[in-house]
């Protein structure tokens, strides 16, 4: 996990004692939030503001104020402390005092002598968002806090609430752990497609029913094969965002980006199962015996791929196995490769000017050399767009038997590495340069270090791209240059 600025927790006060030093206004705006908690609070100041003194009195009861100065006896016992204190020296008295009574202290404004922080609050309780900056930027922090309140809907609360209640109907079924996690992953998406309907009894007896008839099925396991899209986490599918906040245990390539990762439930352990061209990889079938030897310990097993499973993934070898062992499981597609390539160099794939057919072909057989069965009469054809994975030892070779074959030499070709991602890089030329361009760039760029998962596509669709404007002036300028 990436180093916190503060530990987000949230302190039940119900019933519980809390110490607020100070009667200044600044005194009642934490009064009022202390008092929501359900706390008991006790207020130590001389002199009290009308709004605390107007907030005493609508309290009932659960304020009591005691007009003088603290002492640090009254700090005993008491479950958080709160100073509303100007002067940095009192302040600082105010936090050893608490901090020897063993109480967490606030004193406010002044955070080095805080050990807490008050959050900005999004408030659908027992639904309860806060927000930290750790004291850099509060008006940042309350700009944020009004964009979550716009997106979370008031009726939130009423789910929250339900939740709470119906917690102990769940308790009752015996479930084990997931089945309970199912039955709060139903509960999860009514709440997010009503929003605003109320949950009733019906739809609370609906839910148990179902987890009650899935109850035998407790300990049977899963697999879920998941396109991680090709590296932008913006662009998983909704689906492979629930997939992977229910998983158990995620087992991904190298191609898949860490950003991604860190969208999985954060207890899942992950695990990198990483297949890599020319360098030391997990075997496919020490990958499936994995995935199926986990899945058969009841675990749910997510199966996480770059790009989508089914294009140049292996899945038809992890379906199979998983069908073998009897053991359920679904496909969760993701954004390809080469449609995010696509998407960042803005070009239509199928260009209606420049393309009848669309072809996906990849550059490295089994045994890490140029597949020998390649259409070499399909990827000559100029009315073709060819998208080529895995290109990067083998291209040289393919282009030249693809020329020979009949392709255009000045056919625009485009080399993509690490497609959407910050560190995204592109080569611009044609089939017969991209190899000399692509070597220069590279070693220009990265020396012996490696750029990423790499795409290459060809076709006279690919001349829409932009980076082909400056590609045609530097070869314009090349020619005359040669022409004297």
């Amino acid at each position: 996990m990436a180093p916190l600025a503060r530990l987000p927790v949230f302190f039940a006060l119900e019933g519980r004692r809390v110490v607020l030093a100070g009667g200044s206004d600044a005194a009642a705006w934490k009064a009022e939030l202390i008092v929501a908690t359900g706390a008991q609070l006790d207020i130590y100041a001389a002199d009290t503001s009308p709004a605390l003194a107007a907030l005493a009195d609508e309290a009932g009861g659960r304020i009591a104020l005691h007009p003088r100065d603290w002492a640090p006896a009254d700090l005993a016992g008491a479950a958080l402390a709160i100073g509303a204190i100007e002067d940095d020296s009192e302040g600082e008295r105010f936090a050893q005092a608490a901090r020897a009574a063993g109480v967490p202290v606030n004193v406010v404004d002044k955070p080095a002598f805080c050990d807490f922080a008050f959050g900005a609050i999004v408030n659908r309780s027992p639904l309860v968002v806060g927000i930290s900056t750790d004291g850099a930027a509060p008006v940042f922090g309350q700009a944020v806090r009004a964009k979550i309140e716009s997106v979370i809907p008031q009726g939130f609360r009423h789910w929250a609430e339900a939740a709470r209640v119906w917690r102990p109907f769940v308790a009752a079924l015996g479930l084990g752990h997931h089945g309970r996690r199912r039955f709060w992953e139903r509960f999860t998406r009514h709440a997010l497609e009503t929003p605003d309907a109320a949950p009733d009894d019906a739809l609370r007896d609906v839910l148990l029913a179902r987890s009650r008839a899935e109850r035998d099925e407790e300990g049977r396991g899963s697999i879920a094969l998941v396109g991680a899209g090709p590296g932008d986490p913006e662009l998983l599918t909704l689906k492979a965002v629930r997939v992977l906040q229910a998983a158990d245990v995620v087992l991904y390539d190298d191609l898949v980006a860490p950003a991604v990762l860190d969208v999985a439930r954060r207890e899942a352990k992950k695990t990198l199962v990483g297949k890599s061209g020319y360098r030391p990889s997990c075997k496919q079938d020490d990958i499936n015996a994995l995935m199926v030897s986990l899945a058969k310990q009841g675990k749910r097993v997510v199966r996480l791929k770059g790009g989508d499973p089914m294009v140049f993934g292996r899945a038809g070898e992890e379906i199979s196995a998983a069908r073998a062992a009897g053991l359920p499981i679904e496909v969760v597609p993701g954004i390809s490769a080469a449609q995010g390539a696509a998407s960042r160099v803005a070009v239509s794939l199928t260009h209606r000017d420049h393309a009848r057919r669309l072809q996906f072909i990849t550059a490295h057989a089994r045994d890490g050399k140029l597949p020998v069965d390649l259409d070499w009469t399909a990827l000559a054809d100029k009315a073709a767009t060819t998208v080529v994975y895995m290109p990067q030892r083998t291209w040289g070779e393919l282009a030249g038997k693809a020329m020979a074959a009949g392709l255009d030499p000045h056919t625009p070709a485009l080399a993509v590495f690490s497609a959407t991602r910050p560190e995204e890089f592109r080569v611009a030329a044609t089939v017969s340069t991209l190899k000399d361009k692509l070597a220069m760039a590279l070693a220009d760029k990265f020396g012996a270090a490696s750029p990423g998962p790499c795409l290459i596509l060809f076709g006279f669709a690919i001349g829409e791209a932009e980076d082909f404007a400056a590609a045609r002036m530097a070869e314009l300028g090349t020619d005359r240059a040669a022409r004297g």
